[in-house]
C-alpha cells in the first residue's frame, strides 16, 4: 500500500509544481521537476520511509543519520539551493561556498517549496505557509547573497500578496531581467 500512497504523493506534488511553473512561464521545467524522485535511488527509499504527512527523507534520515534519497536528489535536481554549493578557491571556513542560482531555477524552488507546503498540510495550507517553514530552519540555509535575497522576497511576498500577484511579478519582471542582472 506504501508505494501506491508514494506514487501519489510525489506525482501530486509534481503536478502542484508544474501547474506554478506553466503559470511563469517554465515549461520546460514544470515537465521535467522532480523526475529522480520516480528513480530506483529515490524511489524505493521514498516508499520504506513514507509516512505521508512528511517527507520520507526526515526518517531515513533519523534512522540511519543522513539520506541517500536526499544525496541523489540534491545533486540531480538545479531548483535545490544544494545543487549550488561549491569548493571555493578562496579562505573559508568548511572550503565550501554557495553559488548564485540562476533566475529560473530560483523561481522553481519556491514552486517546489509551495507545493511541498501543499501536499503535506493539505487544507491547512496557508499563503504563509512556506515561508514559515523557512523560518523554522534550524541554522541559516548556505545561501548566496543573490539566492537568499529573492528567495526570501519571494516567500514574504507570497505570505504578503498572495499566489497571484508573486507568480505575476515573477513572470513579468524577475525572469524577464537580463542574465547577467543580479
Amino acid at each position: 500500500m506504501k508505494i501506491v500512497q508514494h506514487f501519489k504523493t510525489i506525482t501530486y506534488h509534481k503536478w502542484l509544481v508544474m501547474q506554478g511553473c506553466f503559470k511563469v512561464g517554465l515549461y520546460k521545467q514544470g515537465i521535467l521537476h522532480d523526475l529522480s524522485k520516480y528513480s530506483p535511488a529515490e524511489f524505493w527509499v521514498g516508499v520504506k520511509y513514507y509516512q505521508g504527512d512528511r517527507s520520507p527523507n526526515n526518517a531515513e534520515r533519523e534512522k540511519k543519520g543522513y539520506s541517500s534519497a536526499w544525496l541523489h536528489h540534491k545533486g540531480r535536481n538545479k531548483h535545490h539551493y544544494e545543487y549550488w554549493i561549491d569548493y571555493s578557491l578562496h579562505s573559508v571556513p568548511g572550503g565550501m561556498m554557495p553559488a548564485p542560482m540562476p533566475r529560473k531555477y530560483i523561481a522553481e524552488m519556491i514552486m517546489d517549496r509551495i507545493a511541498a507546503c501543499k501536499v503535506y498540510q493539505g487544507e491547512n495550507y496557508t499563503d504563509a505557509a512556506p515561508l514559515k517553514y523557512y523560518l523554522q530552519g534550524k541554522d541559516p540555509a548556505p545561501l548566496h547573497p543573490f539566492t537568499r535575497k529573492w528567495l526570501e522576497k519571494f516567500l514574504h511576498m507570497l505570505a504578503e500578496e498572495g499566489e497571484e500577484k508573486t507568480f505575476s511579478y515573477m513572470k513579468n519582471v524577475f525572469l524577464k531581467a537580463p542574465k547577467a542582472s543580479k
